[in-house]
C-alpha cells in the first residue's frame, strides 16, 4: 500500500487503465496490487477530505491507513451498489468521524477552507427569508476582517456535527448534494436540510457581528 502524501494534483486513470470497477474485481479475488492502484487513484482526495475535518497531518494520515486496511478486508462485502470512490470516501469519513469521537475533539474548518462565494450564499439564504437587510450591502473589506474571520472560525466550530460534516462535505469538498448523501448514507433532502441549517447559522453569525458593530 502506498504512503499517503499531502494532495498535489487529482490522480486521474490514464487512457486505456482498468476502470475501478475492473480493479475492484480483481482486488476482489486478493490482487493486492490491484487493490494498491485503487488507493493510488482515490489517496489524493481522501487525504484532504481527513486533513480537512482532523486539521492534523498525523491524524489524517492515520485514519488513512485505517480506512485503507478497513476497505481491503471488507472488499468482499462491497456489492458494487455504489462507485468504488464514493464507498471508500464513505469508510474514510466514517475513520475520522470516530477518531474524533474517541478523542472528543470536535473538527474543525479554517475559513481559508471555504470556498468563494460560500459565505455569499449563506447570507443570500438568510437574506432572502427575511426580506433583505443592510449589511448585506455592506464593503468587502469589512467581509475580509480578521476579527469577522475569527467570528465565522467560532460559528464554525460551533456546528453541531450533523450540520458540520454536511456543510464541510458540500461547501468545502464541494461533493453534490447527491455524493453527500451517499457518502453519509442519509437522504438527498436531509442533506438539503442540514446544509440550509448550517448556512443559516453561519448568516446569523455574521448578522451578529454587524449588529455589534
Amino acid at each position: 500500500m502506498s504512503a499517503v502524501a499531502p494532495p498535489e494534483s487529482p490522480a486521474i486513470a490514464g487512457a486505456g487503465a482498468p476502470s475501478d470497477d475492473e480493479l475492484v474485481g480483481r482486488a476482489q479475488k486478493g490482487d493486492l496490487l490491484s487493490f494498491e492502484t485503487l488507493v493510488e487513484r482515490h489517496e489524493d482526495r481522501l487525504y484532504r477530505l481527513a486533513v480537512r475535518l482532523l486539521r492534523n497531518d498525523n491524524d489524517a494520515r492515520e485514519v488513512l491507513q485505517e480506512a485503507f486496511l478497513s476497505a481491503w478486508q471488507n472488499l468482499g462485502a462491497f456489492a458494487g451498489r455504489a462507485q468504488f470512490g464514493s464507498w471508500i470516501y464513505r469508510v474514510t469519513l466514517n475513520a475520522a468521524l470516530m477518531l474524533l469521537r474517541s478523542r472528543k475533539r470536535r473538527p474543525t474548518i479554517s475559513v481559508e477552507d471555504v470556498p468563494e462565494g460560500t459565505i455569499d450564499q449563506a447570507l443570500s439564504t438568510g437574506n432572502s427569508e427575511r426580506g433583505g437587510s443592510d449589511w448585506i450591502r455592506r464593503p468587502d473589506d469589512q467581509l475580509a476582517s480578521e476579527e469577522l474571520k475569527e467570528h465565522l472560525q467560532e460559528a464554525l466550530g460551533q456546528l453541531p456535527e450533523i450540520l458540520r460534516v454536511v456543510f464541510v462535505l458540500r461547501d468545502v469538498e464541494e461533493l453534490s448534494t447527491e455524493e453527500t448523501a451517499v457518502a453519509l448514507g442519509i437522504t438527498v433532502q436531509a442533506v438539503k436540510t442540514r446544509l440550509h441549517r448550517a448556512r443559516l447559522a453561519l448568516r446569523a453569525a455574521i448578522s451578529n457581528y454587524f449588529g455589534r458593530t
